[in-house]
């Protein structure tokens, strides 16, 4: 004897994919009915045989529904497996762009330390053409000097710069003010235009 929990299953097994599975087990029911109930051995076979077709046909599509549940468990073993191996697969690709970015910040040391190797020799070779220590020291104190000149005119600069972007700011401020005013002198001028019009409208009326 099966449950009614066990008859469920089997049935939604049975009429997995709506394929009408569902009819054929009310028609097996109807047969089996009417084979207990057949009078005759020739009505009763036939019955037996519509019985055992049904059951087949039923047999069949429970097969075949375990047969794409099989299936569909492969796939989504499959699909995990695929998963794992795009994670392995990211963090090789990861490592790969550490070690690129790595390799850059190496590539762009060595040429640093080129550049300042080249500069390096071109200083020795400024050094080799003017020996003279005490000259040196002067042409360093005048480049000072001078530095320190052109340190004193870019503050004079930046606050000359300051104070025009402020005076601009101002300027900016004063327009809009000035736009604004001019708009609401518009605004009354039209009010008091359409009011003296309407006021001689009426006192020709």
């Amino acid at each position: 004897r099966f449950s009614s929990d066990e008859v469920i299953r089997k049935r939604l097994l049975i009429d997995g994919d709506g394929a009408g599975d569902d009819r054929r087990i009310n028609l097996l029911v109807k047969s089996f009915i009417k084979w207990c109930n057949s009078g005759s051995q020739e009505e009763g076979y036939s019955q037996y045989q519509r019985m055992l077709s049904t059951l087949s046909q039923c047999e069949f599509s429970m097969g075949k529904t375990l047969l794409v549940y099989d299936m569909n468990l492969r796939e989504m073993e499959n699909y995990e497996k695929i998963y794992k191996d795009i994670g392995k697969h990211e963090k090789i690709i990861a490592a790969a762009h550490e070690k690129i970015s790595e390799c850059k910040k190496q590539i762009l040391q060595a040429k640093r330390i080129r550049k300042n190797r080249q500069e390096y020799d071109a200083l020795a070779k400024v050094i080799q053409h003017h020996p003279d220590r005490h000259e040196t020291l002067k042409q360093l104190e005048a480049l000072g000097k001078e530095l320190q000149n052109l340190s004193h005119i870019k503050e004079n600069v930046e606050d000359k710069l300051e104070l025009r972007r402020k005076q601009f700011h101002v300027l900016l401020s004063t327009i809009h003010e000035l736009q604004q005013t001019l708009e609401n002198d518009e605004k009354l001028s039209e009010a008091e235009e359409s009011q003296e019009t309407q006021m001689e409208a009426e006192a020709k009326q």
